[in-house]
């Protein structure tokens, strides 16, 4: 049985998110603050973390960072701060995902089961992805599109590689940036926006309506095909 650790400091919410989880034959694990947050993580039980930032004790970053110093399981953050800089904070402390509040039981689901779907390590993603005429063999290197190939740059290539070993999963543009050009990147965000046009264009996805990346205006960038 897949076991959830919510941590949220709110009572009434606390306990709808475990009702909630429970009718889906989820195990739930339930705390109010962030040491007892570490404390139960640190014992293994937990398959993902639903992680509120606005804690009594401390800031849930700082709860974030002291649980990837020891542990790799999905972390969701639940915050009612919805400025970019803070979700591209909390993303780079090493959220999996983030949900605003107010917001939708049915999208957190969703996003929990996109997560524990997913290895937290992107080299064990998966090898072959297959959408429609679209094939990619990432092991091979190689793309193709109604069985003719697609001829990548290192730079695209890279750059599908990230996306598609990571599926749902929200990549920031300093990640992307800094993973791809290196490390003393992380702002030149045209370099993506061109990158990813042109990556689209090859595979043959549309940006007003797409069926392989999605965009997030001002933070980074999703592979969503199935």
């Amino acid at each position: 049985m897949t076991t959830v650790l919510v941590v949220e400091d709110d009572g009434a919410l606390r306990r709808a998110l475990g009702l909630s989880l429970r009718s889906r034959g989820i195990e739930v694990l339930d705390v109010a603050t962030g040491e007892q947050a570490l404390n139960v993580a640190a014992d293994g039980r937990a398959d993902l973390i639903v992680l509120d930032l606005g804690l009594p004790d401390m800031d849930g970053v700082d709860v974030l960072k002291r649980l990837r110093s020891f542990t790799t399981v999905p972390v969701i953050v639940l915050t009612a701060r919805d400025r970019q800089a803070d979700k591209v904070r909390v993303l780079d402390a090493g959220a999996d995902d983030y949900v605003t509040k107010p917001f939708d039981p049915e999208e957190l689901l969703a996003r929990i089961r996109a997560a524990l779907r997913r290895s937290p390590d992107a080299e064990t993603g998966p090898v072959v992805v297959r959408v429609g005429d679209l094939e990619i063999d990432l092991s091979r290197r190689r793309i193709t599109r109604d069985d003719e190939p697609v001829h990548l740059t290192r730079t695209e290539l890279q750059l599908l590689e990230l996306l598609v070993r990571n599926p749902e999963k929200l990549l920031t543009q300093e990640y992307l940036l800094r993973e791809v050009w290196g490390a003393g990147y992380g702002t030149e965000t045209n370099y993506l926006r061109v990158y990813i046009g042109q990556l689209r264009k090859k595979l043959g996805d549309d940006a007003t309506n797409p069926r392989l990346i999605v965009t997030e205006p001002g933070i980074g960038y999703r592979w969503i095909a199935e």
